[in-house]
């Protein structure tokens, strides 16, 4: 496995930090942003890009420029979009993959925003671990109306007790939209724990969430025309 840390420039005066795993077999790139509460560096972050580098892809994870400063409230949508945008390029300039954009809640939808502004970002795919659809006890589906102006396959991986994404609510939603997949984990909150009947640790969290991204990866044709 080759580890690499990296500064890329968001601007002319700011940079931000990303990891980069990957080894000689792996044949896609998972562009990977962490959630509002964590960062680039975080167990769920780490554990995921083990896994995914297990299943032959690299990922290269970043932090939002809030955490690369040391401050605690999210980037507003504009400057986390102008993050991912300088993160996109530069991966597609300096890696020799095919990429797919994914993302933890917040840094999943800061992604969504960026492909619906970007459609010709030339990534493949869209991956999203556990989509805040609405904050917990406001249910609504507002932060879901730029989704169908995304043109390529989606893949959304939710837990049936996420309190960020009710599924009687998301699924109505994500059904309106052809390319769009849900797949429900059945007993996972938010953050992928799982209730102690199903007895899945958090290494099978990993395995699971990576088999079912290679799985999608693989199986999807070009990226939509609209």
């Amino acid at each position: 496995m080759k580890k690499s840390e990296i500064k890329i420039a968001v601007n002319a005066s700011e940079t931000t930090s990303a990891i980069h795993y990957s080894d000689a077999a792996c044949t896609h790139l998972l562009i990977l942003a962490h959630g509002a509460g964590t960062d680039m560096r975080h167990s769920f972050m780490d554990g995921l890009s083990q896994a995914l580098l297990n299943c032959n892809v690299a990922t290269l994870r970043f932090n939002f420029m809030y955490k690369e400063l040391g401050k605690f409230r999210p980037d507003r949508k504009p400057v986390a979009v102008k993050t991912i945008a300088a993160v996109a390029s530069w991966a597609q300039r300096e890696i020799s993959l095919p990429a797919s954009l994914g993302g933890k809640s917040f840094g999943g939808r800061m992604m969504s925003h960026y492909l619906a502004d970007n459609p010709d970002s030339g990534v493949q795919n869209l991956i999203l671990y556990g989509f805040p659809l609405h904050p917990a006890g406001k249910p609504s589906t507002d932060r879901a109306d730029h989704l169908s102006s995304i043109s390529l396959p989606m893949l959304f991986l939710q837990g049936d007790r996420d309190a960020l994404a009710k599924i009687n609510l998301i699924e109505p939603v994500l059904g309106k939209i052809p390319w769009a997949d849900l797949d429900i984990l059945s007993g996972a909150d938010h953050g992928f724990k799982f209730l102690k009947k199903y007895q899945i640790n958090e290494d099978a969290v990993f395995e699971l969430l990576a088999k079912k991204t290679v799985e999608f990866i693989a199986n999807q044709k070009r990226p939509l025309k609209k």
